[in-house]
């Protein structure tokens, strides 16, 4: 029973970690997978394969070499000196990508609940600033309870997409992007969330020692990321292509539920943009306390401080521009990934 628990832990981590703010909003969905049609429902085929095989084989390395922050990992890849750029390029990423979660707090509150952007934004911040101060165990509990009801409420959607005229819509959606742009999808979306994931993943493998565990928690998490991916693909291809005219397009399909369960799918969307930025935030405070010799509520605060900064640039435009940008850049990572052996994997 302890070794299930603990599984079940992993996965759901795993999970929370992944959906975050672009994922739990729609917009990761549209620019990733949506928009190039019927072959998306393959491209997050290979996605989830890409999550099973490369988070189990994160966690293993992390494991195997003990690393204490996600740069151990990037040396143990790339060399001691190439290691140590990549993980104060991934430092910049981190702090992008954070930036682009609290502003889509921040849309969330402004766009579906009527409440001021910035009030969103500092609601948002002290709610981190106060659940980091208790580190891993706090992380690994809120997943613990997020994760599961997120997971309900997706079979909700899903229900609700199947039953609605024109759920077939995925099947049959056109695109006009080039071949090379579609295949190109997966490998960005996976090189992207993976090298992100790195940031709670590697200290979990670090912690929990047990293969057999970290196995079957990156099976458990990589099909259930890739369940939601499609669940969320085939909702959001019923309403394309009005439904980009939202910042958080799943709160416009949310609209479509009623007054009740939209405010508890909205709050959901919150609670997963939530987890992920907790989850960078405490990976970043890990990597550069290696290098600053600050007290670790000083670096947290330091951390916000700079994506309250940053997400004045609003979710939208960080997303569409960011997150490309960042997917590409990590292919090398990914590649490496692939690359480096751990029992077999």
């Amino acid at each position: 029973m302890r070794r299930l628990g603990l599984t079940l832990q992993v996965a759901l981590t795993y999970i929370g970690t992944i959906v975050g703010a672009g994922f739990a909003s729609g917009q990761e969905i549209l620019q990733f997978f949506t928009r190039f049609g019927a072959l998306a429902a393959v491209t997050i085929g290979i996605s989830a394969i890409l999550f099973v095989w490369l988070g189990a084989k994160m966690m293993l390395i992390a494991s195997d070499i003990a690393a204490r922050s996600y740069e151990d990992l990037n040396k143990a890849l790339f060399g001691p000196r190439f290691g140590g750029w990549v993980s104060q390029f991934m430092m910049v990423v981190l702090l992008g990508v954070s930036a682009v979660m609290l502003a889509g707090a921040g849309s969330l509150f402004n766009e579906h609940l009527g409440i001021n952007y910035q009030t969103g934004l500092l609601v948002t911040l002290l709610g981190c600033f106060f659940l980091l101060r208790k580190g891993m165990q706090a992380i690994l509990a809120v997943n613990t309870i997020v994760v599961p009801v997120m997971l309900m409420f997706t079979v909700l959607i899903m229900i609700d997409t199947m039953t609605t005229p024109g759920a077939e819509r995925w099947l049959l959606l056109g695109s006009d992007y080039s071949p090379w742009a579609l295949w190109a999808s997966p490998l960005l979306y996976a090189a992207f969330n993976l090298s992100l994931a790195q940031a709670v993943l590697v200290p979990l493998g670090a912690r929990i020692k047990d293969r057999q565990v970290l196995i079957a928690g990156a099976w458990i998490g990589g099909i259930g990321i890739g369940f939601m991916l499609l669940v969320g693909h085939i909702a959001l291809s019923l309403y394309m292509p009005g439904i980009t005219q939202f910042a958080i397009p799943m709160g416009g399909i949310a609209r479509q539920l009623g007054g009740t369960i939209q405010f508890i799918y909205l709050f959901l969307i919150f609670a997963e943009i939530f987890t992920t930025l907790i989850a960078n935030i405490y990976g970043l405070s890990l990597q550069m306390r290696e290098r600053l010799a600050w007290p670790r509520e000083l670096l947290i605060f330091a951390i916000l401080a700079f994506c309250y900064a940053g997400s004045q640039m609003g979710f939208g435009p960080l997303v569409s521009t960011l997150y490309p940008l960042f997917g590409l850049f990590s292919l090398g990572w990914l590649v490496l990934m692939m690359r480096k052996r751990s029992f077999g994997l």
